[in-house]
């Protein structure tokens, strides 16, 4: 080879080089949340899967599926026992398996969603990878108890069923779920200290093994985690502040996210219990309102799956 073939060859080998360093890089698929196993989102008391484009666990889904998972968001009854709710989510799953060939399903509940997930893999573990419950009251809500006390010693518990169902019955029709039944004082007896103590006895499955502790990981070949937040005012643009501010007070010093106390959130691995998130937050509720140092919800649940990706689920 001549000299003027290797001076050729040597100058198309730089230009090849700088055209490669000019291109823009290639971007690979997102996988970050790509999990094994489907995500299910499921809904805490008066909730549901959808409203138009509006989630319950806003901008949560596409965050999610964005990252390569499978998500579902179904709807269950916003007023119901904890079992009644978790065989209407059950018989959904049992659908989904049937439609799409899953074997097993990802269950992240917020609030009552939690207890019904709970409810799921207890009696059905070989349809649950992990559960993971997020400001969950797992030993009942000192608001429950609160309004139970109050609307029995003034006579008023028919009439707060009747404005309660009232307004599940329209939450329901408005997410075109109008068919889900409705029951205000099953709800209430699930969510009250004395009926969380129950269903614990019967569904055991990741308890604290002491108090506000935490509980075994691994139940059955089901992983249990939890997470909460306790901050209640955290945006004066969120009206849903001004009614966790007064739910609140039924907890006195306890820390709590207006609705749920921090111990009582508790359950298998606990993530976190003290992010800066009152009960709305959690859920990235409203419109993504919240404080304007606090984590950002959409994240954690992109990091929690994420995690599950990492353990194969």
């Amino acid at each position: 080879m001549n000299a003027s073939s290797c001076l050729r060859r040597a100058l198309g080998a730089v230009a090849l080089a700088a055209a490669s360093l000019g291109a823009p890089a290639v971007q690979a698929a997102d996988t970050y949340t790509q999990t094994r196993h489907p995500i299910v989102l499921v809904h805490g008391m008066l909730g549901f899967g959808a409203i138009g484009p509006v989630d319950y666990f806003y901008a949560v889904p596409a965050a999610l599926r964005a990252g390569g998972a499978t998500v579902y968001a179904p709807s269950v009854s916003g007023l119901e026992s904890s079992e009644a709710r978790g065989e209407q989510l059950l018989a959904q799953l049992r659908l989904l398996k049937a439609a799409h060939g899953h074997t097993r399903f990802n269950l992240i509940g917020h609030s009552h969603g939690g207890p019904t997930a709970r409810y799921v893999a207890a009696v059905a573990p070989e349809l649950v990878a992990s559960v993971t419950t997020v400001g969950a009251p797992h030993q009942g809500s000192a608001v429950a108890d609160g309004i139970q006390a109050l609307t029995s010693g003034t006579g008023t518990t028919g009439l707060a069923k009747t404005v309660l169902e009232g307004l599940a019955k329209a939450i329901a029709w408005i997410s075109g779920q109008p068919q889900l039944p409705q029951n205000g004082l099953a709800a209430l007896s699930s969510l009250n200290t004395r009926g969380a103590r129950a269903f614990n006895g019967r569904f055991p499955q990741g308890a604290p093994t002491q108090p506000c502790g935490q509980g075994p990981e691994l139940v059955n070949g089901v992983r249990y985690f939890s997470v909460s937040g306790t901050r209640v005012l955290t945006n004066v643009l969120d009206p849903s502040d001004t009614f966790l501010g007064a739910s609140s007070l039924f907890f006195g010093q306890e820390a709590n996210d207006g609705l749920v106390g921090r111990c009582s959130s508790r359950w298998g691995t606990v993530l976190r219990d003290d992010y800066a998130w009152n009960h709305l937050d959690e859920v990235n509720m409203a419109f993504g309102l919240r404080g304007l140092f606090a984590s950002d919800p959409v994240q954690f649940y992109r990091n929690q799956a994420n995690r599950l990706r990492q353990l194969g689920l």
